[in-house]
């Protein structure tokens, strides 16, 4: 009965939904306040080639400018104007160009701006700030295993600038870094933890990660001063 309860309750409330309604105002909010996000659009660039990759790439690059300048959408929830949309797109132009764009898709993304690359501080609010950040899923994931994991705040101001100094003198992947050097950190904590004991609780400080990283990470990277 119990059971049988809870069913007939979602049932009943289903019927209160008016789906249509809520189609009418979901097509409404993305026509009026809807902001889409075109990340690496630096693969779609064509480096003024007349053959090869270059022609999918400008292919590419001329689907994507009716939706820019816009169109009407079909989509499953019904037909959706792009007039009004704002669209950002960002890419990594250290090898193509803006100007490689196809000029009519240049001019739709009329203000320009640079990236700076991330600093310590950065790295340190991106470590602590998040309510899913790095160090709270790896403390949650040792949890299961009984450890309980916690961070000083030295240490994340060390990991934060391991992770910096290794962003400038090897290749720039921005926040990423940060997986590979907590993967480094706690490299023996993982592969020694199996919860077959009480629970054990482990501080990382700045000491640890001195002695964990410093070997592993501060080697300068000489590729690049090979000519």
């Amino acid at each position: 009965v119990g059971e049988a309860y809870v069913y007939f309750t979602n049932e009943e409330a289903s019927k209160l939904i008016d789906n249509d309604s809520i189609n009418t105002e979901g097509i409404r909010r993305a026509e009026q306040d809807g902001i889409i996000f075109i990340d690496e659009i630096d693969k779609v660039v064509s480096r003024g080639k007349s053959n090869g990759p270059d022609v999918s790439r400008e292919g590419v690059q001329r689907d994507i400018l009716p939706l820019v300048e816009g169109c009407t959408v079909n989509t499953k929830y019904g037909n959706i104007k792009t007039d009004f949309i704002l669209f950002i797109a960002a890419g990594a132009f250290h090898i193509a160009k803006i100007n490689d764009l196809i000029p009519e898709l240049q001019g739709r993304f009329p203000v320009t701006v640079t990236l700076q690359s991330l600093t310590e501080e950065d790295f340190v609010k991106i470590l602590k700030e998040p309510d899913n950040a790095i160090i709270m899923q790896y403390a949650a994931l040792l949890k299961v295993d009984k450890i309980d994991l916690k961070f000083t705040d030295d240490a994340i101001c060390e990991m934060a600038k391991v992770a910096f100094y290794e962003n400038e003198n090897k290749e720039n992947i921005g926040a990423r870094r940060l997986h590979t050097v907590m993967e480094l950190l706690i490299e023996d904590i993982s592969f020694n933890a199996c919860g077959n004991h009480e629970t054990i609780e482990i501080v990382i400080d700045k000491q640890y990660v001195d002695e964990h990283l410093d070997k592993t990470l501060r080697q300068m990277n000489l590729k690049k001063y090979i000519l």
